[in-house]
């Protein structure tokens, strides 16, 4: 039994460094609270390019796809997700990583995206990624130590299960509450008023890294590293603020690429 739970924590190890992206019920939130704050024009388009796909199933395609064999998606666009840093430096700063990164991956498929002369599969990739990007932006550890992969390689206990810092604020916070992404929606839309979404959608995506900056002091400020309900009281107000800034955001940053004539 001990044997085996040694091969448990290895395994749990090994997989961690691929953990880099916001868990399934996360992007959905984000993606369906984008699609209720849409424009008539950015909805339309956005319909003519996913068809009947909702933006809360396209939301987790670049992730769905890493199993594809596919250089591109296992190699080529993992740096996609995230904006790993060292302590002390900030964006314009810092060195950057040659195979790119969440920043110039967003910018790369805004412009696809407004390239209406690209074939059709290449801009639907492009949203897409834009979709899941925009929510990877807004997980905290997205912008996390590059030295630790942005917590993958802390190791936490979570309700006495082995996680990651990472995987923490990746999935285990959100999912802690049992709500469907629709749920999720349906608590926390009511709650944002119109000066928040105007204050939100001022925010450029450099804003919305340099706040994730500021959050990693608190954020690796994990104690002993054994998490149960006193870190899900303290944290998950920053989860439900989080989900709400990156849908109303999404919303914004979609409204503006399709108000371009």
């Amino acid at each position: 039994m001990v044997r085996l739970m040694g091969v448990l924590i290895a395994l749990l190890m090994l997989a961690a460094p691929m953990a880099q992206a916001y868990g399934p019920t996360g992007h959905r939130v984000i993606a369906e609270l984008a699609s209720k704050h849409l424009t008539p024009e950015a909805a339309a388009a956005i319909k003519e390019l996913l068809g009947n796909e909702f933006m809360a199933e396209a939301a987790n395609w670049p992730d769905e796809m890493r199993s594809n064999p596919d250089e591109f998606w296992r190699r080529t666009s993992l740096p996609y997700h995230y904006v790993n840093l060292p302590e002390g430096e900030t964006y314009e700063q810092s060195v950057k990583n040659p195979a790119g990164d969440a920043m110039t991956a967003l910018a790369m498929y805004t412009a696809q995206l407004k390239d209406k002369s690209l074939p059709l599969e290449e801009r639907q990739l492009a949203l897409r990624f834009v979709i899941h990007i925009v929510g990877d932006l807004h997980q905290p550890l997205h912008a996390g130590h590059a030295e630790d992969w942005g917590g993958n390689r802390i190791d936490v206990v979570w309700f006495e299960e082995m996680s990651n810092l990472h995987k923490v604020w990746d999935e285990d916070l959100i999912n802690k509450k049992g709500l469907s992404f629709t749920e999720w929606v349906r608590f926390l839309e009511p709650k944002i008023s119109p000066e928040m979404i105007t204050e939100w959608q001022a925010a450029k995506p450099i804003d919305w890294l340099n706040e994730l900056i500021a959050m990693r002091g608190d954020v690796y400020n994990f104690g002993s590293g054994i998490f149960s309900y006193e870190y899900v009281y303290k944290y998950t107000p920053v989860i439900k603020s989080q989900l709400s800034k990156g849908g109303i955001r999404l919303a914004g940053y979609l409204n503006e690429i399709f108000a371009e004539k």
